[in-house]
């Protein structure tokens, strides 16, 4: 499997759908994403016996974002050829931010867990 070959997963809920290999993560196992907006396949590590290669192939540098896929995915002109559906700029816009407010919830929920544990240690030195 190289970088940018185009798959079709063959195993598990995104079965049947496109993704793109954006990294060799060892002899096994590759990072792929579709990106989920475009095919519904989200970002995610996956077994190589679990991809259909496909004759094709997109211009993706190693670990590239779902934006820069999606790029590659206009160029190439596959988007009309596997009659994949491509968001609106609006919804698009709307996924990009969803996901960026995730990841800040995600960094909140880090921060708070961790003043928490500091409370804790320090309730329990006072005890002691």
């Amino acid at each position: 499997m190289e970088i940018g070959q185009i798959c079709v997963k063959t195993v598990g809920k995104e079965r049947g759908k496109y993704c793109v290999v954006i990294k060799k993560i060892d002899e096994n196992f590759v990072l792929v994403s579709g990106p989920k907006f475009l095919t519904g396949v989200k970002r995610r590590r996956a077994n190589i016996i679990h991809l259909q290669p496909l004759q094709y192939k997109l211009e993706v540098r190693e670990d590239a974002s779902d934006e820069e896929i999606l790029e590659a995915w206009k160029k190439s002109g596959l988007i009309e050829k596997f009659g994949l559906k491509l968001p609106s700029a609006a919804e698009l816009k709307k996924q990009l931010q969803a996901k960026e407010g995730k990841v800040e919830a995600e960094e909140k929920g880090e921060k708070e867990k961790k003043e928490t544990s500091k409370a804790k240690k320090k309730e329990k030195a006072k005890k002691e």
